[in-house]
């Protein structure tokens, strides 16, 4: 006897539908051989019994999955085709990736203007801070809202993921700063106080284990992860401290102020190492220019570079700082404290900056709602997208994938994917 993949249950199923589709169709001798052959005595045709019709709805289906099978092979025939006969293209480098109109998800959920965003290091994972106390946890790639994070009690003012991503550091009007650890549910773990009023901006040092804020009480502090401790604390500003960056060494810090100026900052001393003077307005925000945007940098400027020199020596961390200011311009700096370009095209204030990560590009938002991209070889605007319905608060690169995010006080966090 041949073996069966059948189960007896099956098997008894098996012989019942076709023992009904016998009955059904006149074959009474080959119903009644089968009938004995198969030990089904007791059977009874009954139209209400499963196993009537139950032959035939098998048959149709497996020629419909036939048919379907048929039809997706013909198609994975004709797209092979057409993708062999497509013109060879050079695969595009990252260098050239930037956004593109319209924007690829438009994430809501936030119940007041959304004031920063940063994506995770590693993960798909975005983050979003609010004027309504809340940050939103967002994956990037599918759109899909994961979870909301509780615990301030007014506007969150920034957010930063630490280097490893284990961490998500954030900061509030109501004076402190949490710390959010990721592999325990995003479960608050620290609530950092010292400062004196609302703070305004928070960051991780390069190390991962030093935070940086700074506040509209006039101070910058640096906090140890670890103990929760405020190690040192920095003052110079005249007004509200909008903005702090730390260098990619982490040696150096950048701020801005509602005293109209930026000042570079030395991490080790504390020391203001220089001011830079220059804006009509408040200055918004203040980034250091990564290492791959100084030779484009330089281009832009017409700096002619010894090229017996060391390379090395030439490209420093924190040699040029951008600002973007409410008099709606965004100023280059050198460390010397000179203001060697002004970039003028946005018609509101300059709320955020942030670099393409070949050094490239750098990206604006701006309350004139927009997101402007600059071509940093000569210092102009290559593209302007229409990017929300009210004013661009905040933006963010993935450093890892080729995906911008922006928020506004439209209450929405949009993402934006690259062409090639």
């Amino acid at each position: 006897m041949a073996t069966t993949v059948l189960s007896d249950r099956q098997r008894e199923e098996l012989h019942r539908a076709i023992l009904d589709y016998l009955y059904a169709t006149g074959y009474t001798e080959s119903f009644n051989t089968l009938k004995s052959e198969a030990s089904q005595s007791d059977f009874n045709p009954d139209p209400k019994q499963k196993y009537s019709g139950l032959l035939e709805k098998k048959w149709t289906s497996v020629i419909r999955l036939q048919k379907k099978i048929m039809d997706l092979e013909g198609k994975i025939t004709q797209l092979q085709d057409e993708l062999n006969q497509a013109p060879v293209r050079k695969p595009s480098k990252s260098d050239d990736w930037v956004p593109r109109a319209p924007e690829k998800y438009s994430l809501t959920g936030h119940r007041n203007p959304v004031t920063r965003v940063t994506f995770h290091p590693i993960f798909s994972v975005l983050a979003s801070a609010s004027e309504d106390t809340t940050i939103k946890i967002w994956d990037y790639e599918t759109g899909e809202f994961e979870r909301t994070l509780k615990g301030h009690t007014k506007s969150v003012q920034d957010i930063a993921f630490d280097p490893k991503g284990n961490f998500l550091v954030s900061c509030s009007a109501d004076l402190t700063i949490k710390v959010w650890d990721l592999q325990n549910d995003y479960k608050c773990v620290k609530t950092l106080y010292g400062h004196d009023h609302s703070v305004s901006s928070v960051s991780f040092l390069p190390s991962g284990d030093i935070i940086v804020s700074a506040s509209r009480d006039k101070t910058i502090k640096l906090w140890e992860l670890s103990s929760g401790y405020c190690t040192k604390t920095y003052s110079g500003h005249l007004e509200w401290v909008r903005m702090v960056s730390p260098s990619d060494d982490g040696k150096w810090i950048t701020t801005s102020s509602n005293d109209q100026t930026a000042r570079l900052w030395d991490v080790t001393t504390g020391e203001c190492k220089m001011e830079f003077r220059g804006h009509d307005h408040v200055v918004e925000c203040s980034i250091f220019a990564p290492t791959a945007a100084i030779p484009y940098i330089r281009e832009m400027i017409g700096l002619v570079v010894d090229p017996k020199a060391n390379s090395k020596d030439q490209i420093l961390p924190g040699h040029y700082i951008v600002t973007g200011s409410r008099d709606k311009t965004i100023k280059v700096w050198d460390s010397t404290g000179q203001c060697v370009k002004t970039l003028v095209g946005h018609d509101n204030w300059v709320r955020g900056l942030v670099f393409h990560p070949s050094g490239k590009y750098l990206l604006s938002a701006s309350d004139d709602k927009t997101l402007k991209i600059w071509d940093m070889k000569t210092g102009r605007c290559t593209k302007t997208l229409e990017a929300h319905a009210h004013f661009v608060t905040c933006i963010a690169f993935n450093k890892g994938n080729p995906v911008v995010a922006t928020g506004s006080v439209d209450q929405t966090v949009k993402i934006w994917a690259p062409f090639r």
